[in-house]
């Protein structure tokens, strides 16, 4: 597979609730905007997942684009709903929130924690059992480094991410998840939805798990494909084209056990099945892998519909661990 085609784009403002699917995205160099601002954090301001908190996947995110505002329900609970600004000012901050460190897989970034108490109470109602639970927000003007395979001696520069556990950028192919459910089914099981694996960038893909040895993607500037859509070997790059480094594959862990829909977590697939066969990366034996770690080189605007083209390919992807 050369050239495929953007079929989905998410955002998940809030690490490990529930997600969006958009049709156009500002891709910045630390990922898709408003990708993973926000973020939970305990008693200790260590971060929350579904790892720990499978009802996560029950917090439902929404944009209000008009009012600038990121809406925040509790399932379908409108009763359960609060409201944060998209861009809060310095002024609004100060007034309504506090800078605190928080803690993200042993390593600390800093981040602001809104002091709303109704804020505080609806959610350590629902995700913390009665114990502390913080809304906190990235702090923008507090970049965080990446680790592992983006760290700037192995990237070969200095990239930032906002809450992603490791790496900017996530890539997903529907031609692997497709050759997954197709075991899953053939085992009786339920088919998967891309979800639950929480990707930013879904493309159609060619050979399933072909990505595994991608080195640069581009993204380019033109739309969807066409009769005449050649790569950029033979065309020559587009205007506007975004070339991303894919720097490892991503070991997963059992969050996608996880039923977006109900929250239940499956004792045992996709999770056994995976690791039958996606034990894949002598870096990380002991989980299996599905979808790419990505960091941008640079940004601009993508959409669903535009072509996706693999410029460069690796035998030599190894996973390092980034905490």
């Amino acid at each position: 597979m050369t050239v495929s085609e953007i079929t989905d784009l998410r955002i998940y403002p809030i690490k490990s609730c529930r997600g969006l699917s958009i049709p156009a995205a500002q891709l910045t160099t630390s990922g898709l905007h408003l990708d993973r601002q926000w973020m939970f954090v305990d008693g200790d301001h260590k971060f929350l997942t579904i790892r720990q908190k499978p009802q996560m996947t029950l917090i439902n995110t929404s944009i209000d684009h008009e009012k600038q505002l990121l809406v925040i329900t509790i399932g379908s609970d409108t009763s359960k709903q609060i409201s944060v600004p998209l861009y809060a000012t310095d002024a609004w901050l100060a007034e309504n929130a506090k800078p605190i460190i928080v803690n993200i897989w042993e390593y600390d970034t800093e981040a602001y924690m809104y002091t709303d108490p109704t804020i505080q109470s609806l959610f350590r109602d629902f995700i913390g059992d009665g114990s502390d639970v913080f809304f906190v927000v990235k702090d923008p003007k507090a970049p965080r480094i990446c680790r592992g395979n983006g760290a700037p001696d192995i990237l070969g520069r200095k990239a930032t991410v906002n809450f992603p556990d490791v790496l900017p950028l996530q890539i997903a192919s529907e031609s692997s998840l497709a050759e997954l459910n197709g075991r899953l089914k053939g085992q009786g099981h339920d088919e998967i939805t891309v979800e639950r694996f929480r990707p930013n960038i879904i493309i159609k893909g060619g050979e399933p798990w072909s990505e595994d040895s991608w080195k640069t993607v581009r993204i380019n500037g033109s739309g969807a494909m066409g009769a005449n859509w050649l790569p950029s070997a033979v065309a020559g790059p587009a205007m506007g084209a975004i070339d991303i480094d894919v720097a490892a594959r991503c070991a997963r862990c059992q969050v996608p056990n996880v039923n977006p829909d109900t929250a239940e977590k499956d004792k045992h697939q996709p999770w056994d099945t995976l690791m039958k066969y996606r034990r894949v990366d002598e870096g990380i034996t002991f989980k299996p892998c599905f979808g790419m770690l990505c960091v941008p080189r640079n940004e601009g605007k993508v959409e669903v519909g535009m072509r996706f083209e693999v410029l460069g390919t690796t035998q030599d992807h190894k996973y390092i661990k980034g905490f």
